[in-house]
């Protein structure tokens, strides 16, 4: 799988891989193989990226072109 849209949210941060990874605690080379797809991200890589960026994991993986993260609902806490 290929997360092309985290490499385009990074650039438009103007951030470099280096600063992701350091944010995350992970290697710049880990960082690296997410972006190009060589390395798949576990739910929670792929929940912190979505963190960082204020989008959804949806977004991050193409199942939506809405980039705003969804709401909690009012019973949730």
């Amino acid at each position: 799988m290929t997360y092309r849209r985290i490499k385009d949210l990074r650039e438009d941060k103007d951030m470099t891989q280096q600063q992701i990874a350091d944010i995350l605690h992970i290697n710049r080379r880990t960082y690296s193989a997410y972006e190009n797809g060589v390395n798949s991200m576990t739910p929670e890589t792929l929940c912190r990226i979505a963190d960082i960026y204020n989008t959804s994991v949806d977004y991050l993986l193409n199942r939506t072109d809405i980039k705003e993260p969804y709401k909690k609902s009012s019973h949730e806490k």
